[in-house]
Parts: structure tokens; C-alpha cells; sequence
């Protein structure tokens, strides 16, 4: 998956960003999340919606797993930011984050892994 060359994109540096169709889409970058990195993703997302929570459907990469406090900030964070997230990744990419993520609790928003990124989309547009 490549970012598009038909509409605006934001670059951040966790991850590129676009519209389609309502729905906030992201490209993952391969670096370790940080609660810096994440606080500045958190501060771009926010710029780029308008400060309103929406869908996101966001396309998966591998990078190094997050140390417990980014873990505990970046799930604190979601609600602000997302109304559902949509992961697309390679079978059992998304599972393993999510299983990192949220091992003790359930997810604060709805989340679904996806292999195809039609799907996902299809599945993210009840929460417009």
C-alpha cells in the first residue's frame, strides 16, 4: 500500500495519513512508538479531523513493540481521536498488537483486524 497522489496527505512521523470516503485512513510507519511520538500523532490527528473522532482504517507494518507506559498512553488516547479502528495487516500482525495492547482489558473503542482493506472499509462506515 502506497499513499495516494489524488488528494491531500499529512505526513506524521508514525504514520502518513488520508481521506477516502469519510473514513481517516493510515499508512503505519516501521519505528518504535513513543509517548512523544504518539503525543505528536495524537496533537496531528486532532488537526487533521477537525479535533473530532473518526473512523480509522489503518493499513498495519511491523516496528518494535511499545514499552508499557507509550502501551498505557496510546490506549488512553484512542477515544480522543478514532470513533472504531479498522486494522489491515497480514494474518496474525493485528492479532499480536492487539493482544500487546490489550492483554488485561478490552480495547477502549470497536476494533477489527482485517486481510482485505475493502472489508474493513465496509465495516468502518457504521461508525460515520
Amino acid at each position: 500500500m502506497t499513499a495516494p497522489t489524488d488528494r491531500q496527505t499529512y505526513e506524521g512521523e508514525i504514520a502518513t495519513y488520508w481521506f477516502d470516503e469519510g473514513v481517516l485512513v493510515s499508512l503505519s510507519k516501521s519505528i518504535r512508538r513513543t509517548v512523544e511520538n504518539i503525543s505528536g500523532n495524537v496533537a496531528l490527528v486532532k488537526q487533521i479531523t477537525g479535533n473530532k473522532p473518526v473512523p480509522l482504517l489503518i493499513y498495519l507494518k511491523n516496528s518494535p513493540v511499545p514499552d508499557k507506559e507509550t502501551r498505557r498512553f496510546s490506549t488512553e488516547q484512542l477515544p480522543h481521536i478514532y470513533t472504531a479502528m479498522a486494522m489491515v495487516a497480514k494474518p496474525g500482525l493485528s492479532q499480536l498488537i492487539m493482544n500487546v495492547l490489550f492483554k488485561l482489558k478490552s480495547p477502549p473503542i470497536p476494533m477489527k483486524s482485517f486481510t482485505d482493506d475493502k472489508a474493513a472499509k465496509e465495516w468502518l462506515k457504521q461508525y460515520l
